[in-house]
């Protein structure tokens, strides 16, 4: 099969592979997951994204039902129905509440459901490398985390989802939310990074944004490269001003900005700063998956 689907141990395709109309995951979008792919065929940074699974479902008092030996078993039973040998593979983990009484009571629904999705995955576009992509400011604020905690990485994703509407409207390639403060906060399927006198900054948690996983790694590469990542506030009218953009993300690793809304940033190609860092990714993320 091209895509596998283990739902609760059991794989199926596409077509057959079932999650119950009743799953409270459906019903009222309980739930949580993380994306990931291979490197080599390899899962990579695999206990990261767990980690930040059970963190996620821990906010949502969701048991996440299989340990870490557990998913890479259950991950590489999945991989291999993938009747693709020879590709990269995109891996998307979810958990929902499972199936209960319709009551918001957590305890009605004793068994989640969990299911994970192996596709192939062809890589990242070279084409893309060399020309970025466009982002737009989006109307969308991004969730209060007084009311929706952005670090929650849930299968709700009607925030985003609207965010990238506006952008897939206006041609662009990724929506860019601002927080409740007006501040930048990260993109609707990324996070952001801007280039400033040769420092990489990003902005920090407390803005209100999700941890991403590639987000943290930039850090260790540029530690790696020898270029200095940090977190700072960043307002909009800094977008400007940058040097560079770029945004981090696990299928779009190291990928330029080189047009915000209608405005080149600089010279409108990807900068020396971003280039560096993505081929730096890329070696480690190759060392770290391979024998």
């Amino acid at each position: 099969m091209n895509i596998a689907i283990n739902v609760n141990g059991a794989i199926n395709d596409a077509e057959h592979a079932t999650v119950s109309a009743l799953d409270r995951g459906f019903l009222f979008g309980e739930g949580v997951y993380e994306t990931l792919r291979t490197y080599n065929r390899r899962p990579f940074l695999l206990d990261r994204h767990l980690d930040r699974l059970r963190a996620s479902a821990g906010h949502l008092s969701l048991t996440v039902p299989l340990d870490d030996r557990g998913y890479a078993d259950r991950i590489a039973e999945t991989v291999a129905a993938v009747s693709d040998k020879e590709t990269e593979l995109y891996i998307r983990l979810l958990v929902t509440r499972g199936v209960g009484d319709l009551t918001y009571d957590p305890n009605s629904c004793p068994d989640p459901t969990a299911v994970i999705i192996v596709r192939p995955y062809g890589g990242a576009s070279p084409e893309l490398d060399q020309k970025g992509i466009t982002v737009v400011r989006s109307s969308i604020m991004r969730n209060h985390p007084a009311s929706l905690n952005p670090i929650i990485k849930s299968n709700n994703l009607l925030n985003n989802a609207l965010a990238m509407q506006e952008a897939i409207k206006a041609g662009a390639d990724e929506a860019l939310m601002c927080n409740y403060r007006g501040e930048i906060a990260e993109c609707a399927q990324s996070n952001i990074f801007i280039v400033r006198d040769g420092v990489a900054l990003t902005p920090r948690l407390d803005t209100g944004l999700l941890e991403g996983v590639t987000r943290n790694f930039v850090f260790e590469v540029g530690n790696a490269a020898g270029i200095t990542v940090r977190e700072a506030v960043i307002q909009p009218d800094e977008l400007a001003a940058a040097d560079e953009v770029f945004i981090t993300g696990t299928t779009r690793e190291v990928l330029a900005v080189t047009t915000l809304d209608t405005t080149p940033v600089r010279d409108g190609r990807p900068g020396p700063i971003t280039n560096a860092l993505l081929q730096q990714f890329r070696e480690m993320a190759n060392a770290l998956t391979s024998d």
